[in-house]
């Protein structure tokens, strides 16, 4: 599911903005809704979600501690 989403932490993705995290939002709330885009009266309700992803995902990106592993030859 939502294979397109890419990972968003470092060190995969050196520099992540708040464009990268709505884009990611907006693609599983899509997915998950079976919407591309909603009929007004569904909008509300899917820009909610969206927000509440995008918050998520931010938290979860300032609270991640990523430990550097050994260095490979």
């Amino acid at each position: 599911m939502c294979r397109s989403i890419k990972t968003l932490r470092p060190p995969m993705t050196p520099e992540v903005g708040e464009e990268d995290i709505r884009a990611a939002a907006l693609q599983y709330v899509r997915k998950v809704s079976g919407f591309r885009a909603p009929a007004a009266h569904n909008q509300a309700v899917f820009d909610e979600a969206v927000d509440a992803v995008a918050d998520a995902t931010a938290r979860l990106l300032d609270g991640l501690v990523v430990k550097s592993g050994p260095a490979r030859a």
